[in-house]
């Protein structure tokens, strides 16, 4: 029999709005033995079955719904069901028709909490981040497997909120064998290869795919500055489009390597236009206002400044530094796009900070379009904090 979580007085509102999180201080005690990622009931202050949700004991998260429906059975149909229905999600979706890289399922807002994987051509990597996710690891390679028709699956469960969970990283291959060759995808006509081993997240940023293709469409004979560029994705896509000039900085020299052999994937780009310098992004950027040097279009993408709301204030200077110097860089009539990946800060937020960088750089700017994640990586409205990238592309006077 299913242990209970019996919550305080009030706190069952937010599982009635359909949000998928139980926090520790929403519990008032547990009924029955449930040990880490166990299945449980979650009831309100009067015993009301609610929900059935993971069993999360060392987390601030203390459980994550599987079902709003109490009475669902969370077995090996539930997984294969809800993985299924992800992906004829995505298939309802012409632009995501022949995508090569593609996100198949987004955690909460597919109905999986703590559960992400992402196609490369026919290679599925899955990461596991919550006590539930780790428990049914088996049933859900078993159905990525059969949904998919993949020839093979690796494993990335090395996030580094695997920690609050109380769980180790788990990496390795999981079905298949490892392919003779590196894994490359085509994105808008452009060629990357994917590190799904050792690479970032699961070895490519597939959330900025649509970015990508707008900065392509803006490059044409403008002087670009690639922040924080990574193995290349947007300084490829700059150079597809015509921009004149490319230079692409980031403080990684193995990601630099990287994007050095995604440009030879692409023989019709011509390479003469790129710069690739490994270096501290805020320091080159103090050096670059220093040297006079002016571009035409500036994107910054940095790593995640705050990973909850707690870092938000240390993050919303490292914010404020970074677009006050991308601001300081751009041409009368250029263009910043500017990104957050961090969670603990709100698009409200960072809008704020980004205006006070413009007013401090003594900048007249207009945001000419708010920048979001991919189709593939969609938001349940009952769970904004699933918003983790937000950007802003920034016209300046």
């Amino acid at each position: 029999m299913s242990a209970t979580l019996i919550l305080h007085a009030g706190k069952e509102r937010s599982l009635l709005r359909r949000h998928p999180w139980v926090f520790e201080t929403s519990v008032a005690r547990v009924t029955g033995k449930a040990r880490p990622g166990d299945t449980v009931i979650v009831a309100d202050a009067q015993g009301q079955p609610l929900a059935k949700a993971a069993y999360s004991p060392h987390s601030k998260i203390r459980a994550r719904v599987w079902s709003f429906d109490p009475h669902a059975p969370i077995d090996h149909a539930f997984f294969k069901r809800r993985i299924e229905q992800a992906l004829a999600r995505r298939a309802a979706l012409p632009e995501l028709a022949g995508q090569e890289g593609l996100r198949l399922v987004h955690a909460e807002s597919d109905g999986l909490p703590g559960v992400i994987a992402d196609r490369y051509g026919d290679t599925v990597v899955m990461q596991l981040t919550s006590a539930g996710a780790e428990k049914w690891r088996g049933a859900l390679i078993e159905a990525f497997v059969k949904a998919t028709g993949c020839a093979r699956l690796f494993e990335r469960s090395d996030s580094e909120v695997r920690a609050l969970e109380g769980l180790e990283a788990v990496t390795g291959w999981r079905h298949g064998t490892p392919p003779a060759a590196p894994i490359v995808i085509e994105e808008h006509g452009v060629k990357m290869a994917v590190d799904i081993e050792t690479g970032h997240k699961t070895g490519f940023y597939l959330d900025q795919r649509d970015n990508r293709r707008l900065l392509a469409t803006l490059s044409k004979g403008k002087r670009v500055l690639n922040c924080f560029c990574y193995t290349g994705g947007f300084s490829l896509q700059a150079l597809a489009g015509g921009a004149s000039r490319v230079l692409s900085i980031d403080s990684s020299q193995p990601a630099l390597d990287q994007a050095l052999t995604n440009l030879a994937l692409n023989p019709a780009l011509d390479g003469s236009r790129a710069e690739w310098r490994c270096a501290n992004v805020f320091e080159e950027l103090r050096r670059l206002k220093a040297a006079g040097e002016v571009f035409d279009l500036v994107v910054l993408d940095p790593p995640k400044f705050a990973p909850s709301a707690a870092h938000a204030g240390a993050a919303s200077r490292a914010y404020k530094d970074i677009n006050l110097l991308g601001f300081k860089l751009l041409a009368p009539g250029g263009f910043l796009m500017t990104y957050s990946c961090s969670g603990g800060v709100t698009i409200e937020l960072f809008q704020k900070i980004v205006a006070g960088a413009a007013c401090d750089a003594g900048r007249t700017a207009r945001i000419v379009k708010r920048l979001q994640g991919a189709a593939d990586h969609p938001i349940d409205l009952a769970f904004p904090e699933g918003e983790y990238l937000k950007g802003l592309l920034i016209e300046v006077e």
